[in-house]
């Protein structure tokens, strides 16, 4: 779809969905309008003034009147901006509120497929580009509408001829500013998404900034955010060969007409057909009129840019929720987990698992074990239910877990990865992350979950305890010390079920042991599925299911493996010994 015929119905929809604030609106523009409407009586004060002018004229009553009407029509343009400037941010607030409501509730399969720079710059950037229609461009063309009908009108009262000679300038200035208003509608579009790409990169780069590091990366990086620049640069220069038209063209336009009224309204004053003041006031509504109509430009050029902006807005809250905000609320402890008939697949083309059928006892510990790109890690995810199966279904007792409210159902699950994700801030607020501000967890409940994980030794050690500062994803926190706060924060929480991608694979053996400890404490009582990259911490496992390019290719416990599966055999003798 080009500029020219999108639409403004989504615009207006989109405004009034974040619910505009009507009465500063109305009172800004009033008072936008009021300042407007005084401008226009000064041209013909001045005629008065210039035609009648004598020092008798000039009492002290009569400056402070002017002086005082100056100051009003001051006070009332500066309550206008301000209200108007109001109405802009609570809109772009509403816009916000709105996008990262709908963002953060959105399936992991979105973010699987979208930058998560490009959604930010959304957020952000493309919100702002609405904001500054509305605080800035729009009144601006309303008081610019009025400006102009009431100095043609006035004009067209005080001399009808002077009025016609002196719009000439109109049909001038349109024709040069619309074709080059709608090239920079397009330019400005392409400088949105060339914004939102580099903001993009630049993120991922400074999110993963050891990994550049560590992989001496630099140089590349330098190149591809030099040619992000660069690109930005080239569509600045776009915008900046439209202005350096644009100004020229309008000073042209302005002082040709300047000079036309100036001359044919001379002979008028010289012929005693016209006052001096009255040219004066032509001259004065002249600019009245002309300046405006230089801003419509910049207007419809913001126009199509918060148009477009809206388009990707709209694209973002007219996503789907995931699935599950609503449903049953059901306690699962003490209920087998079935997983019956379970395939998926990203894409029709790449299934990841077809036809994978196993079943957790309550209290039972099941691993899941096979070749690296098996399909473990996807079964994991659909456990937590960031994918639906593309077939089959996981059930809890008799209930398929589809129908539970998601927050009832993630609420009883305890997850520790690898990774142990941590967010930026303290350790207090990593161990709380995710519970209701409602519940009163108090340092106590901490401490003991500090300790039931072998975290609190470390801790204590901080001079701030408990109230550290982390870094972002945890980076103050070595390996293990990240684990073992993963591991009190799935205490804290009391999980009936519990997931663990081989939370020990990258630690060193001392860390390793302390956290297979805390993690042997965590698991009592509860049913624990474990992805096994290492098959000495799943010997002692019920089950280990055995998954090969998305099959189950056997199942049952180690020493059963071992006797009839030729490949779990193979692991076993490569690293058990």
């Amino acid at each position: 779809m080009n500029d020219e015929n999108r639409s403004i119905k989504p615009f207006v929809s989109l405004i009034w969905k974040a619910k505009v604030p009507k009465w500063p609106l109305i009172a800004g523009l009033i008072a936008s309008l009021l300042t407007t409407l005084t401008g226009l009586a000064v041209p013909l004060l001045t005629r008065d003034l210039v035609d009648g002018f004598s020092v008798d004229m000039l009492s002290f009553t009569l400056m402070a009147f002017i002086g005082i009407a100056f100051i009003i029509q001051a006070l009332v343009s500066g309550l206008s901006i301000y209200l108007l400037s109001f109405v802009g941010q609570k809109i772009v607030a509403g816009l916000r509120k709105l996008m990262w409501i709908k963002l953060i509730r959105l399936p992991v399969s979105h973010f699987d497929e979208e930058s998560s720079g490009e959604t930010v710059s959304r957020v952000v950037n493309d919100t702002s580009v609405v904001r500054n229609l509305i605080s800035d461009h729009f009144p601006q063309f309303v008081t610019g509408i009025i400006s102009i009908i009431g100095a043609v009108t006035i004009l067209l009262i005080m001399d009808w001829r002077m009025t016609l000679l002196m719009l000439v300038s109109v049909p001038v200035t349109l024709a040069i500013m619309i074709p080059l208003g709608r090239r920079m509608a397009k330019i400005s579009r392409g400088l949105q998404d060339e914004t939102a790409k580099f903001t993009g990169h630049i993120q991922q780069t400074l999110g993963e900034i050891r990994l550049m590091k560590a992989s001496n990366a630099e140089l590349n990086e330098e190149i591809k955010g030099l040619e992000g620049i660069e690109s930005l640069r080239k569509f600045g220069m776009k915008e900046a060969r439209i202005f350096a038209l644009i100004a020229p063209l309008m000073y042209l336009v302005v002082m040709v007409v300047i000079v036309m009224i100036i001359g044919y309204g001379g002979i008028r004053v010289a012929n005693d057909t016209m006052t001096t003041g009255s040219l004066v006031a032509f001259l004065l509504y002249l600019f009245q009129i002309i300046m405006p109509i230089t801003s419509f430009a910049t207007f419809f050029t913001q126009l199509q840019k918060a148009k477009g902006a809206t388009e990707r807005i709209i694209s973002i809250l007219d996503l789907p929720y995931e699935e599950g905000q609503q449903g049953l609320e059901k306690e699962i402890a003490n209920e087998p987990v079935v997983v019956r008939n379970v395939s998926f697949s990203y894409n029709e083309s790449e299934p990841v698992l077809e036809n994978v059928t196993f079943e957790a006892q309550p209290g039972e510990m099941i691993a899941l074990a096979g070749p690296s790109g098996g399909g473990k890690t996807t079964m994991f995810a659909l456990l937590e239910r960031f994918y639906e199966p593309t077939s089959g279904e996981i059930l809890i007792g008799n209930t398929p877990i589809s129908q539970l409210s998601m927050e009832a159902w993630r609420s009883q699950i305890g997850y520790v990865s690898q990774e142990s994700a941590m967010m930026s801030g303290t350790i207090r607020e990593n161990l709380t992350y995710g519970l209701s501000k409602d519940e009163a967890i108090s340092d106590e409940q901490l401490w003991d979950v500090a300790k039931m994980s072998y975290a609190d030794q470390f801790i204590r050690e901080f001079p701030k305890g408990l109230d550290t500062e982390i870094g972002e994803r945890g980076v103050k926190l070595s390996g293990g010390q990240r684990q073992r706060i993963a591991i009190a924060r799935a205490f804290l929480r009391d999980p009936k079920i519990l997931m663990m991608d081989e939370a020990t694979a990258s630690l060193d053996s001392q860390s390793e042991s302390i956290v297979q400890r805390a993690l042997y404490r965590l698991m009592e009582g509860r049913t624990t599925f474990v992805i096994a990259h290492r098959l000495s911490t799943i010997v002692d496992a019920d089950s280990i299911i055995f998954i090969e390019k998305g099959k189950v290719t056997g199942r049952g416990t180690h020493d059963e493996l071992v006797d009839i599966h030729p490949l779990y055999r193979e692991f076993a003798k490569q690293q058990l010994k």
